[in-house]
């Protein structure tokens, strides 16, 4: 059980991935791989697994891309992104600072659009969504946890919890709901406080808490870490895989540290705005550093 944490066997699922082969680790402990034998890769499923009849990705992204600006400043910051989430997934979107890690978690959570390609959430084309329907999807299904926090100052512990339910029409049990949030990241004993009395590790608790109030299918989490220590950090890295375990929440965790992506099933690789191979090299050039 994680310290100051309420729990709440990794996914066997495997991968559907479009344009590179990522390195998943459920593959190297169940030899899965293509139908036909192959390494694992594009179109990756496990033997003896009609393709027709696989679930659906929660998540479905084909050739995305994105730039900035026009002219002689335009800055292209997605390359033709392609790959799928199944349901119950923990993946790591790793990369250095600028490969494109963060535009792409606000495109599959819907407070960005691509300039072209597919992107597809819970089977709804969000490029052709209008702004309600992308919230709606938000609101019901998705959760984030952003490296900031974004808590507001003026707001209780508690109030800052249950914000979400201020996007609903029809929210109820609100306060109840809220505590609950709370007892699960445990932080009951602070529902009164103010951000401005916690701690850092704290303060990402009530972000967690925040974003586990709508009970969400799929939670994005932002460089979860990269505000803590390292021993705050290792709580909530073993809070999110208990998440993610024992309640089959599917979680994509952009970061780009070892720590985060050594405990995901899969890690995705970007670098210059494109998907890339996924070996211990690429890895490690990823993160920033020489090989492991």
């Amino acid at each position: 059980m994680t310290p100051g944490f309420t729990p709440i066997g990794p996914s066997t699922k495997m991968d559907v991935v479009g344009s590179a082969r990522v390195h998943d680790k459920r593959s190297e402990v169940a030899g899965g791989g293509d139908p036909d034998g192959s390494a694992g890769g594009a179109g990756v499923l496990p033997r003896g697994i009609d393709k027709s009849r696989a679930p659906a990705p929660i998540v479905r992204l084909r050739d995305v891309t994105k730039s900035y600006g026009s002219g002689a400043a335009k800055t292209q910051v997605l390359r033709g992104v392609s790959f799928d989430i199944d349901s119950g997934e923990f993946v790591a979107l790793v990369g250095q600072s600028g490969s494109g890690k963060s535009t792409l978690l606000n495109i599959i959570g819907g407070l960005d659009q691509p300039d072209a390609g597919e992107v597809e959430v819970f089977g709804t084309d969000t490029m052709r969504s209008s702004d309600k329907k992308r919230a709606g999807i938000r609101n019901a299904s998705i959760g984030f946890v952003f490296q900031a926090f974004n808590l507001l100052d003026h707001l209780t512990v508690l109030g800052n919890v249950v914000l979400p339910a201020s996007f609903a029409h029809d929210a109820k049990d609100v306060d109840a709901r809220g505590r609950e949030a709370l007892r699960r990241v445990g932080l009951s004993d602070l529902a009164s406080r103010r951000p401005g009395e916690l701690s850092g590790g704290q303060k990402q608790r009530v972000a967690i808490a925040r974003a586990l109030f709508n009970a969400p299918t799929l939670l994005l989490c932002d460089e979860p870490t990269g505000n803590l220590d390292s021993e705050t950090g290792r709580e909530v890295i073993d809070f999110f895989r208990e998440l993610n375990a024992k309640d089959s929440v599917t979680l994509l965790i952009v970061t780009h540290e070892r720590r985060v992506s050594s405990v995901a099933n899969r890690v995705i690789a970007m670098r210059d705005g494109m998907l890339v191979e996924t070996t211990d090299e690429a890895l490690a050039a990823a993160h920033g550093g020489g090989p492991a």
